[in-house]
């Protein structure tokens, strides 16, 4: 049977930090006495931002550590992954080699919202310095760091699409996964060093829109269909 795309789906929303953020970057300016770890950044703007990679990953792990999906395998070496057949490949897919299915989520790079208030008030561009102390157990000499982290009410941009084909049939099941995960990530955390406090979120859905596939490839005055009321209780209860 022919794959057919049905309609593209857009959820958008805003991600806010609780707690400071570390997703790391490149440390090419480090400087002596400076940043030990720096964040990502954009390169044109030079603002943090929170790669989509990050955040559909971390999505995809603890939604199959929640399915318990997850297996104790080397990476590269599996035909058929922990999750191939599963629910989270049915929304994030998979890449065996033997039954590929590719993922249903499109989870876009988020952007920093909230930049110019944030720029009045930190003492890095946009970003806080953070000093760790490292004690060896054996001797106890300390070894200070310095980690770079983007602020607790630092706010960025969230933008998802569901990809919706025929063959599926189960569109109730990849929205249901979709908000179990992000239930899972704001009760966890993004980014490093979560066990130490970082990385603390909450997220807000704002819209969420529906386009078909035949309103596209020319036709006039086609407009996406708002069906953010259809999940109303899943958005409420991700704000809870």
């Amino acid at each position: 049977m022919a794959n057919k795309l049905l309609k593209k789906i857009e959820v958008t929303g805003t991600l806010t930090l609780k707690t400071g953020l570390h997703i790391g970057g490149t440390n090419s300016s480090m400087q002596i006495g400076g940043i030990d770890k720096g964040v990502i950044r954009n390169p044109l703007n030079n603002q943090p931002f929170i790669p989509g990679s990050s955040l559909k990953g971390k999505m995809r792990s603890l939604l199959e550590v929640s399915l318990g999906t997850t297996k104790d395998v080397n990476m590269g070496t599996v035909k058929n992954g922990p999750a191939d057949n599963g629910l989270s490949a049915n929304l994030f897919g998979n890449a065996t080699n033997e039954r590929q299915k590719p993922s249903r989520l499109i989870v876009r790079d988020c952007q920093l919202s909230n930049a110019e208030e944030l720029l009045e008030k930190t003492e890095i561009p946009y970003t806080e310095g953070k000093t760790e102390v490292v004690i060896d157990r054996i001797t106890s000499a300390a070894n200070p760091r310095q980690i770079e982290r983007v602020p607790a009410g630092a706010k960025f941009r969230l933008n998802m699409v569901l990809n919706i084909w025929e063959q599926d049939g189960n569109e109730s099941e990849l929205f249901e996964n979709l908000f179990k995960s992000l239930e899972l990530l704001r009760d966890d955390y993004l980014g490093g060093s979560g066990s130490r406090g970082y990385g603390q979120v909450s997220i807000d859905i704002e819209k969420i829109l529906q386009k078909k596939s035949d309103s596209y490839y020319g036709v006039k005055d086609a407009k996406p269909e708002n069906i953010t009321e259809k999940f109303k209780d899943q958005i409420e209860k991700l704000k809870s």
